[in-house]
C-alpha cells in the first residue's frame, strides 16, 4: 500500500507540501505542485490517512450546490432544504447555476474544488452523454481524493452517495390515472431530451400506454418553463387534434399548458409533475405526481456532511399522485 512518502517522492515535493494539499490544508499552494501531487495520488492509488481527512473536513466552512437554475421552482424547493441542514451545521453554502450547460457544470465543480469546500452537492438531472460523464466522475474523484464529499440528485453515471426519485414509476402514475379516466389520445409535453429525467419520466408514461394497450403518447420537447409549455401544448394541439389529455413532465410547462388552454374550446385534461407550491394555487388546480422536493434537498445535503461510508449510498424517494381539478373523464 503506498505511503504518504511515496506520494511526496513521485510528485517530487516535501511530505508536508503532499500532506498539505492531500488533507485540503488552508496553505496557499500553487496549480502546478497541487495537480502533481493529485496525480501521483492517482497513480500510486493512495489512500488519505482517515483522521487526518476528518480534521480537513472540519477546517472547510462552505458547501457548494450546482443546480440546473435555481430560479426554477424544482431546484428553488430542493435548495431550501439544502440549505436548511447546511445552515444547521453551520456551513456556508455556494450556489452555482449551470443553466443546464455541462461544460459549465463540469467549470463549477472546479472551481468549488479550488475553494477547498466541505462537500459538493450536484442536484441537477445527469446528461446523456458519455464524454461528460467521464469528465465529471474524474473531477469529482479528484476533489474526493483531497478529502472533500460528493452527493447527487437524479440519476447520473457515477457510483456514490445518491437521492434517486422515482421518477419512471410517477410517468406511469401520471399516465396510470389518464388512462383509468378513459383517456386514449394523449400528448406529452417533456423536458430536455439529453436530461436522464426526461427520459425516465417519459419511460414511465410510455409503459403505462403500452399497459392499457394505448397508441404512444405524442410527444413534444420543451426547456422545463412556463412559455416553452404553452408553446408545446399548441404544436401538439396544431398536429394531433383528437388528443383529449396532455401530461407535462413538470410543473411549470403543465401552468403554461393551462395558460395556452383557456382560448382553446375544448375541454382538455392537465397533469403535472413535481408538485410545486403553485400547482395547488392555479385554476383550475393541478392534478400532478408528488415528489418531496425540500426533502430530497435536506437528504442529499446530510449525505455529503456525513461520514463516508464503505458502499455508496442510495436513497430512493417514491412519487405519489395528487389529484386535484385539471383532469377528468374526455368529453364523449
Amino acid at each position: 500500500m503506498a505511503t504518504l512518502d511515496d506520494v511526496a517522492r513521485r510528485a517530487g515535493v516535501s511530505t508536508a507540501t503532499a500532506s498539505r494539499i492531500i488533507n485540503g490544508s488552508s496553505k496557499p499552494v500553487s496549480a502546478a505542485l497541487r495537480d502533481r501531487v493529485e496525480a501521483a495520488v492517482a497513480d500510486l492509488h493512495y489512500v488519505p490517512n482517515a483522521h487526518a481527512r476528518q480534521l480537513a473536513r472540519s477546517e472547510r466552512t462552505a458547501v457548494g450546490v450546482v443546480v440546473h437554475d435555481v430560479s426554477d421552482p424544482y431546484f428553488a424547493e430542493i435548495t431550501r432544504g439544502l440549505q436548511r441542514v447546511a445552515t444547521t451545521d453551520g456551513r456556508l453554502v455556494i450556489i452555482c447555476n449551470t443553466y443546464r450547460d455541462p461544460a459549465r457544470e463540469l467549470d463549477y465543480v472546479e472551481l468549488l474544488r479550488a475553494h477547498q469546500v466541505a462537500a459538493m452537492v450536484l442536484a441537477g438531472s445527469g446528461y446523456h452523454d458519455p464524454g461528460f460523464a467521464r469528465a465529471l466522475r474524474g473531477k469529482l474523484r479528484a476533489y474526493e481524493l483531497t478529502g472533500g464529499r460528493v452527493a447527487v440528485i437524479g440519476r447520473h453515471d457515477r457510483t456514490g452517495d445518491a437521492v434517486v426519485p422515482d421518477n419512471e414509476a410517477g410517468g406511469y402514475l401520471a399516465g396510470e390515472h389518464l388512462y383509468a379516466l378513459g383517456h386514449r389520445e394523449l400528448g406529452v409535453i417533456a423536458g430536455p431530451r439529453n436530461l436522464t429525467t426526461t427520459t425516465d419520466r417519459l419511460t414511465g408514461l410510455r409503459r403505462a400506454a403500452r399497459s392499457h394497450r394505448r397508441p404512444p403518447p405524442k410527444v413534444a420537447y420543451a426547456d422545463f418553463d412556463r412559455d416553452s409549455g404553452a408553446a408545446a401544448t399548441a404544436d401538439l394541439l396544431a398536429a394531433h387534434p383528437r388528443l383529449t389529455a396532455i401530461a407535462a413532465l413538470n410543473d411549470s410547462m403543465a401552468v403554461g399548458a393551462l395558460a395556452h388552454l383557456r382560448g382553446v374550446d375544448r375541454r382538455i385534461s392537465v397533469i403535472g409533475f413535481d408538485d410545486m407550491p403553485i400547482a395547488r394555487d392555479v385554476t383550475p388546480a393541478l392534478t400532478t405526481i408528488r415528489l418531496p422536493l425540500a426533502d430530497m434537498g435536506a437528504l442529499a445535503m446530510s449525505l455529503a456532511l456525513s461520514a463516508p461510508s464503505r458502499d455508496p449510498r442510495v436513497e430512493r424517494v417514491p412519487a405519489e399522485l395528487v389529484e386535484r381539478e385539471s383532469t377528468f373523464p374526455p368529453d364523449r
